[in-house]
């Protein structure tokens, strides 16, 4: 394989995009792979992704390809950016295709729908022993690909892996961190979509900053103690992966979770709400699991779990509100940082 570094990037959509770009820009010779061929086409054309990032000029030495095995092959890193739900069958395909010292990343947020598995664990089933790292944090990919200052990290089990990623993608306007916490971090990313609802809701209703203040803090307490009981490091969900992503998503309008809040709190219908948004919505995969992390240890996540009650249409908005304010008077922290209650 040659040393000279060679950059799939898997997904065409608006963060798959913002990152090729940052590592075309970087001088990394770059393919961005897509399913929609037609798409990748008009892209090569007119360099630009129209239907995600409009305003972006896509640099000239990135190079687009439709062909799955001619994307990856010879690549030293494949960097996954599809959604949670199209990530087993991502992986599937790959198995075949991957070189024996090609590095696996992913950028991708949320669980395996149906099983709760993280994606670190289908990385590792599917493909044992192989370099593996999540990439993660505060970062809407329209900012990112404007140029806008940013923050990310990279967590994986091989500390060398981790700084090349790194390497690939650090730009002056564009700090990416490392760390070797890949379950921390990932739990981060997903369950902030979760929480992000429960705040668009509450400003949907326009309950006031208060209540923003309010669930954005006790949504970060159960991420920290659901990250706590799965073996996470607190530090690391108080860090971009937790902390940081949790405060952009449950702020930014950006998001599409907070939207998806926002417009369920103004009285929107679950279903048109998501088909105004026109993208995947994490949520609403990710409530499902997150509830069935929180049975599995015990653990009381009412904020978490309301929101998986308002997207099932178990309760309105308005009621799953009034529920959380009429939960009982108690400590706050009962049995320290991260009690159980």
């Amino acid at each position: 394989m040659t040393d000279q570094p060679i950059l799939a990037v898997l997904g065409a959509g608006s963060w798959g995009t913002a990152l090729a770009t940052l590592a075309a820009r970087n001088g990394v010779p770059t393919r961005l792979w897509g399913r929609d061929a037609a798409a990748l086409a008009e892209m090569a054309a007119s360099h630009r992704n129209q239907r995600y990032l409009p305003d972006l000029e896509l640099p000239a030495g990135l190079a687009f390809e439709p062909d799955l095995a001619k994307a990856v092959h010879g690549a030293t890193t494949v960097l996954i950016v599809v959604p949670s739900h199209a990530f087993a069958q991502m992986l599937g395909e790959l198995v075949p295709l991957l070189g024996p010292d090609t590095s696996i990343s992913w950028a991708t947020k949320g669980f395996e729908p149906g099983t709760g598995r993280f994606l670190h664990e289908l990385v590792a089933e599917r493909l044992p022993g192989r370099a593996a790292a999540v990439l993660t944090g505060p970062s809407f990919a329209r900012e990112v690909a404007a140029g806008m200052p940013s923050a990310v990290t990279v967590h994986s089990e091989h500390e060398a892996f981790a700084q090349r990623l790194a390497d690939l993608l650090h730009a002056p306007n564009f700090r990416v961190y490392t760390g070797n916490d890949v379950l921390g971090a990932e739990l981060g990313g997903a369950m902030k979509n979760v929480l992000a609802v429960a705040t668009g809701v509450a400003d949907g209703m326009r309950l006031g900053l208060n209540a923003r203040a309010g669930l954005i803090t006790r949504g970060m307490n159960e991420m920290l103690r659901l990250g706590v009981a799965l073996g996470a490091k607190p530090e690391t969900l108080m860090g971009l992966s937790g902390l940081g992503d949790l405060v952009l998503t449950c702020t930014g309008d950006l998001s599409r979770n907070r939207r998806l809040g926002l417009a369920l709190g103004q009285g929107v219908g679950i279903h048109e709400a998501v088909a105004q948004i026109g993208q995947v919505v994490e949520s609403m995969v990710t409530a499902n699991e997150v509830a069935r992390l929180a049975d599995k240890h015990g653990l009381d996540l009412p904020i978490s779990k309301g929101v998986r009650a308002v997207l099932r249409g178990e309760v309105t908005p308005v009621e799953g509100m009034k529920a959380l304010m009429a939960r009982e008077q108690k400590p706050e922290y009962p049995q320290g940082l991260f009690g159980t209650h």
